[in-house]
């Protein structure tokens, strides 16, 4: 349906202000009643939440969080749609508190449920049905261990509802808040799975899984609404990603979803706040409704008879792809955000009772579909023939050949890229470069052996397929070869930094975004309460930095040992309250390169984590991006 403008007119220079600005609108979502819609929008120059009547537009909306230093990402309903809550830390530093907004009086401030010592954090906010008028909150009071507390929403008070007295488990709640399964980390990685009995708490084993091919654990993990079974995203025999379903007495596995040689969708467990999810649930019943599954384009499989009519009339409403819904209590009236790669998140409201739907919003109402660039799913094999998948973005308007291309590496590495609208592929398209994105061997959703083919192959052969990569589009005609650039955040920054130094003639010029210089000193300063979940990650694809063999080995393969071989001209830009990839990831790289004269800007935002949050940033860091590749690739100014 989007109308392709000719070879001989490229699409108007696209500011950066209006890819990086906060959206116009974000994050619908509908109150359990089905009265009221809360989405996020711009306040304070920041994202907040806004309610308005479910018939109402934006004009008489009220904005009912007031945060000026940052913005919000993750809002939930309560049980009662007089409260919303939200999450919130501190420029960018990730120890996250659970606020609450008394709806009935928008103008007060907003009331910290979990007032907690430096270092500790919530990591998510549940209902508990069998509570009315609570939420089931997990965070880590004593700093190392994740325990499970009820808060009544209305009163702040807070209640220890399950310590975890074992670090190495993990308990799952049924409904009703109590205990039905447990996982168990071994230190080998192997997770296991047991039934908690309902009267004597006993353990009985169910089974046995984990190990490479799990790196970022067996996700998802949800406990069926009747407490009898557990969901699990499982290979069992099969060499792509299934979910599966566990009986609680009996142990026996029934595959819910599967689609042939395709895998679940895990990203949106890992980003929930972020990223599309991987089941869709319904609100009414608690059961999973439907199951995304990697594709080149996602693919929707329905699971549910009772969602079969909505789905199939949310699918007339737009050319993309389900991205986020959501329904009141009812499950009469319907949100929907849909996932194209030329139209960002556009949102409709449909009513299931009278088959009427409109038009909500869409996110960047100045972004013009034909305008944009359409990115395309390509398949190549790496030199040692594993089958690589990635997507390729022309620019509008331009012969696609002897094109400058800039190499885009997703972060993770046990993430994967995927079909849909992402703003900076749409910046460097508008600017008249090619850009690929690869998904190199230990990206996850492309089955069981591509995952596990990266173990021990960090600056190995994970690197020799992204310069496959760029030849099989050297090949193909689309690039310039001297005009290649290679950019990317977390894992890409540290790819970006491996690619300039073992191969320094591939590349004009590099990006590097909180990446990491130095395997070792980011494996031990990362917090302490991930290191059971390195197991299947970080000890088993790179080695644990404990062991002397295994950290020397590590620093052969960390850019601050290889920095003598960078000649590329590199930007480099790092959040100083970065949990994750710390500040001296990126002070490590910048100064011997500044010292032996190697073109280097260095970006430091004061008040930022993992990745750039606020806007100004954003708007910073990619103009610096436009100059840079401007200069070094001339792409189109």
């Amino acid at each position: 349906m989007h109308s392709h403008l000719n070879h001989e007119s490229p699409p108007r220079l696209i500011d950066v202000e209006e890819f990086f600005s906060d959206p116009e609108f974000a994050n619908p979502s509908i109150s359990p009643d089905g009265t009221r819609i809360a989405y996020l929008a711009p306040a304070h120059g920041r994202r907040n939440v806004w309610v308005r009547g479910i018939d109402d537009d934006h004009a008489v909306a009220v904005c009912v969080t007031h945060d000026e230093r940052r913005g919000i990402t993750t809002y939930y309903w309560g049980d009662d749609s007089r409260w919303l809550l939200y999450l919130q830390d501190s420029d960018g530093n990730e120890d996250w508190h659970l606020h609450r907004v008394d709806l009935s009086r928008p103008d007060e401030p907003a009331v910290d449920l979990t007032p907690l010592p430096p270092g500790s954090r919530v990591f998510g906010a549940d209902p508990l049905p069998s509570y009315p008028g609570s939420v089931l909150v997990a965070m880590n009071r004593r700093t190392a261990a994740i325990d499970l507390f009820r808060i009544d929403v209305a009163t702040g008070e807070t209640t220890l509802h399950h310590e975890q007295t074992d670090p190495t488990e993990n308990v799952l709640l049924d409904q009703n808040g109590s205990p039905a399964f447990s996982t168990r980390m071994t230190v080998d990685g192997t997770v296991e799975f047991s039934a908690i009995d309902r009267r004597s708490g006993e353990r009985k084993h169910l089974l046995r899984m984990g190990g490479a091919e799990y790196p970022v654990g067996v996700q998802p993990q949800l406990v069926t609404p009747d407490g009898a079974g557990l969901l699990l995203g499982a290979y069992g025999d099969s060499d792509n990603l299934r979910l599966i379903r566990i009986d609680r007495d009996t142990g026996a596995e029934t595959i819910i979803a599967a689609v042939e040689g395709t895998s679940l969708d895990i990203l949106g467990t890992m980003a929930p706040a972020v990223l599309p999810p991987t089941v869709f649930t319904s609100r009414r019943t608690g059961e999973v409704i439907a199951a995304r599954f990697i594709g080149d384009r996602p693919h929707i499989e329905v699971l549910d008879e009772s969602f079969v009519e909505v789905y199939a009339a949310l699918s007339k409403l737009s050319d993309g792809v389900l991205g986020t819904v959501s329904s009141d209590q009812a499950e009469r009236r319907w949100i929907a955000t849909f996932i194209d790669d030329r139209d960002p998140a556009s949102t409709w409201l449909y009513d299931h009772d009278t088959g009427e739907s409109r038009v909500l919003f869409r996110p960047y109402p100045h972004l013009e579909p034909p305008h944009l660039a359409p990115m395309k799913a390509v398949d190549f094999a790496a030199r040692d023939g594993l089958p690589l998948h990635g997507f390729l973005t022309l620019p509008v308007g331009v012969a696609p050949e002897d094109l400058p291309l800039v190499l885009l590496v997703h972060g993770g590495p046990w993430m994967h890229d995927t079909w849909g609208y992402n703003p900076q592929v749409q910046l460097l398209a508008n600017r008249g470069y090619a850009v690929l994105q690869v998904n190199f061997r230990g990206s996850t959703g492309y089955g069981r052996r591509h995952t596990i083919a990266a173990v021990g192959e960090f600056a190995r052969t994970m690197h020799t397929d992204l310069i496959d990569a760029i030849d099989w589009s050297v090949a193909q005609g689309y690039a310039d070869p001297r005009r290649v650039g290679i950019m990317g955040g977390s894992y890409g920054g540290y790819a970006a930094l491996v690619g300039t130094a073992l191969s320094p003639d591939r590349f004009a010029a590099a990006v590097d975004y909180v990446g990491v210089s130095d395997l070792e000193n980011f494996m031990r300063s990362l917090p302490p309460f991930t290191r059971p979940f390195m197991a299947n990650s970080w000890f088993r694809y790179v080695g644990d930095p404990d062991d002397p063999a295994a950290a020397e080995d590590m620093r052969s393969r960390s850019p601050v040992t290889m920095i003598d071989r960078i000649t590329t001209p590199m930007l480099v830009a790092q959040g100083a309250n970065d949990a994750r990839v710390v500040q001296a990831e990126s002070d490590n790289i910048v100064t011997p390169l500044r010292e032996r004269g190697v073109p280097v800007e260095y970006i430091l935002a004061t008040d930022e984590g993992h990745g750039f949050d606020n806007p100004e940033n954003q708007v910073r860091l990619h103009r610096a991006i436009e100059r840079h590749f401007g200069v070094h690739l001339r792409g189109r100014q």
